[in-house]
């Protein structure tokens, strides 16, 4: 892995390449999932079929599995996975639940009265990627604040495998399934057909296809986010450990060839350790080939001369994962403005954020971790205000709106007001 100093451009540069990965989105792609979103538009379910058994390569044994039937499925996991499952699901909830904002409404002396409703979405569509890419830990990260926020009904679209039946990991959380995928599943699910019904946003990690409908998509239904290639930023002092270090650099590169794993330390022998390790345990990793491309085009470690260069670089990359690996990590948190999620500590690798601690693993990458934030119980509320003036009070402010009114131009606002206190 390549070792470089800090020199205020090499840096920089690198977050230049890191925006270019995320770039445009190629025309070919974009012209078939139009094609998809169009097709399923006008032929509803038989498109959905026909587009899943062609890019699904199988036809699903049943095309809908009803909420009754998704218990049946935990009698088809292990018991350590299923009491992994659990336990994870029930720390998801604890840190969620405290999200939740609540309705109010005030009143003043006068009379006039004002608040604000908050509630939960009528139905969430939770997509889910299939084989190796059907994340269980999406399922409960997407689906618990959905539950939380008051969402009335959450539809997974997921496809199905090569013998047509579901995964049964992925199950737990949800209303009802529809065994398909792709960009077809996601127009389904934002047009709605006369099977699967339309839901008001769709969530969940996909391919570059799943990625291009979502964001087609966006306007006729609500999206989490669209979501770049994972990326992990760590800041190390010379107390850090270098075995850890390469692993948790390592954790974001078996995701994707495309994926960033970054190093900030202020140790030039921390640096130079760290590679040593990487060398070291690639070895026994299943993925080393990804991690291997990965970490060539879009890992680096830099050689930082403070922790304060390195927490602004930090800041400036606005990574969606950021490890603080430093000997005091709670005396920085409150310098660290941009970041998706930050782990702080030796022992708070971003791994127990993806699967366990509880805060969300759905995070803004490429550099929008600037101005956006997790996915939340937020994702899932929609707010409306309210307001009740009376006569009286009305007439105290009339001459005030009417001014506003006519200073725009907008004679008919003007006119609502005016035509209440004509005589």
């Amino acid at each position: 892995m390549k070792i470089t100093k800090a020199n205020g451009k090499s840096e920089y540069a690198l977050i230049e390449s890191l925006k270019k990965r995320s770039g445009e989105t190629d025309q070919k792609i974009v012209d078939i999932v139009t094609s998809i979103i169009q097709g399923v538009k006008e032929g509803g379910d038989d498109a959905v079929r026909e587009y899943t058994a062609r890019f699904d390569g199988a036809m699903p044994k049943k095309t809908v599995i009803e909420k009754d039937e998704l218990l049946s499925y935990l009698d088809l996991v292990d018991d350590d996975f299923k009491k992994a499952i659990v336990d994870a699901k029930n720390n998801i909830y604890d840190f969620h639940q405290r999200q939740m904002q609540q309705s109010w409404l005030t009143t003043k002396e006068n009379g006039v009265i004002m608040g604000q409703r908050v509630r939960g979405l009528h139905r969430v569509g939770i997509y889910v990627p299939g084989g190796t890419a059907a994340y269980p830990s999406s399922v409960l990260m997407n689906a618990v604040p959905a539950k939380i926020a008051g969402v009335r009904e959450i539809i997974m679209v997921t496809p199905p495998s090569k013998d047509g039946s579901p995964n049964p990991n992925i199950m737990a959380g949800v209303d009802k399934v529809f065994l398909c995928g792709g960009a077809q599943a996601v127009a389904a699910l934002a047009y709605g057909t006369e099977k699967i019904p339309k839901v008001d946003k769709i969530v969940g990690p996909g391919n570059i296809f799943v990625a291009t409908a979502k964001k087609l998509l966006y306007g006729v239904v609500d999206i989490d986010m669209v979501a770049g290639p994972s990326e992990i930023l760590i800041v190390a002092d010379k107390t850090a450990r270098p075995s850890f270090l390469a692993a948790d650099l390592m954790s974001q590169a078996e995701h994707d060839v495309m994926a960033s794993s970054i190093l900030l330390t202020t140790s030039e022998a921390v640096a130079k350790a760290t590679a040593k390790e990487i060398e070291k345990q690639i070895k026994f990793l299943e993925r080393q080939e990804i991690i291997e491309q990965s970490l060539e085009s879009y890992g680096e470690i830099i050689v930082c001369e403070s922790l304060a260069q390195a927490i602004d670089f930090a800041n400036e990359l606005a990574p969606e994962h950021l490890e603080l690996c430093v000997e005091e990590p709670l005396k920085y948190i409150g310098m660290l403005d941009n970041a998706g999620s930050v782990f702080l500590g030796n022992w708070s690798p971003e791994p127990l954020g993806d699967y366990f601690a509880g805060p969300n693993h759905v995070l803004p990458t490429s550099g929008t971790a600037r101005f956006f934030s997790p996915l939340s119980v937020d994702s899932f509320v929609k707010k409306s205000s309210f307001i009740y003036y009376t006569e009286e009070e009305l007439a105290k402010v009339k001459d005030e709106i009417v001014t506003l009114a006519d200073s725009e131009g907008l004679t008919a606002h003007a006119n609502s007001i005016k035509v209440r206190f004509e005589k």
